[in-house]
């Protein structure tokens, strides 16, 4: 008589075929291996007063195989390069060809080096919920991989410039874990595209990272070719607020942005601009809120005779304006 199959309860369940977790795993050991080539642990230095000499660390990802990096600007502040180690061991300087703390975004330049590019994806069509990966070098444990999924799309981040402050737009929020030295790196789809760079750590399960999309793309190529990024300037101080209810019906939408404040001698000012004033339309686009503003100060606005629309006491008036350069 054949003894009896016994189960006993220490023992695990054989997981089922196709099981989702397997899946699961399975998607983001594609992505670390696909992706760990392409990621770098960056290391800077800076001299400060004293003599002294500051160390910085965090991450980048390689975006063309003749050593062009790409990571956030605030990894390489006030740093003219360093050194970069990847996941074959090669060890490499890296100088900075041009950064711009106003998208927290940098482009890096690795000497002597046939490298292994990421592919850059289209943030635009990520999904909440959709499964991403976060490669970087947390605490300088190089290589690091980290899991979770799209927590919320649309996010802002205030970032700063000397006295310019500006929200990046389209942020990333997600539950993969993002720990100190994780900046820079990448945040990638199932695919093995990056999405994303990871900028900052806003609380536990909490990650935020500047979008790949075709604003940050056009930000990129400007870094590489020009070292910066031109923007127009209007030289005010801006605040979204509600139309007044006749207004409102008369242009069918509710809101606009008020001018607090204006910089004497800045284009607004020169424009006729007072404050108070409620702008409703730039170059004929219906302007609602202050971050739609801020999408057309774009390089080719600057000196170029436009159009500005504003409500005042009621009445609209279309004025001339001509945008200057922000400075760097």
């Amino acid at each position: 008589m054949a003894a009896p199959d016994y189960l006993f309860i220490s023992d695990p369940p054989a997981p089922p075929e196709g099981d989702p977790l397997d899946a699961y795993s399975r998607a983001v050991i594609f992505v670390a291996e696909k992706l760990s080539p392409s990621v770098a642990n960056l290391r800077t230095s800076q001299r400060v007063r004293g003599g002294r000499v500051l160390e910085g660390a965090g991450s980048g990802v390689v975006i063309t195989a003749d050593g062009f990096m790409l990571t956030s600007a605030h990894v390489v502040a006030r740093s003219e390069g360093g050194r970069a180690s990847f996941a074959d061991g090669r060890e490499l300087d890296f100088e900075l060809v041009g950064a711009d703390p106003l998208s927290d975004l940098a482009v890096l330049r690795v000497a002597n080096g046939s490298l292994v590019p990421a592919e850059l994806g289209d943030a635009e069509r990520l999904s909440v919920g959709q499964l991403v990966v976060a490669i970087g070098n947390p605490h300088g444990f190089a290589g690091s991989v980290t899991a979770g999924v799209v927590s919320a799309l649309g996010r802002s981040l205030p970032t700063r410039s000397a006295s310019t402050a500006r929200l990046i737009e389209d942020v990333i929020q997600t539950d993969a874990a993002l720990n100190p030295g994780n900046s820079g790196g990448a945040l990638a789809d199932a695919r093995g595209s990056v999405v994303g760079i990871n900028t900052a750590v806003a609380g536990v399960g909490l990650g935020l990272a500047v979008p790949i999309n075709g604003a940050t793309r056009r930000i990129i190529a400007a870094l590489m070719t020009e070292g910066r990024v031109r923007r127009a300037y209007l030289g005010a101080g801006l605040a979204g607020r509600p139309l007044p209810p006749r207004l409102a019906r008369r242009l069918g939408r509710r809101d606009c942005v008020e001018i607090v404040q204006i910089v004497a001698g800045g284009p607004v000012a020169e424009a006729g601009l007072r404050e108070g004033d409620l702008i409703v339309a730039l170059a004929q686009t219906p302007i609602e809120d202050v971050p739609t503003l801020q999408r057309l100060m774009v390089g080719e606005l600057i000196d170029t005779p436009t159009s500005i629309t504003i409500a005042r006491y009621d009445e609209l008036l279309e004025l001339p304006l001509v945008a200057a350069e922000l400075a760097s």
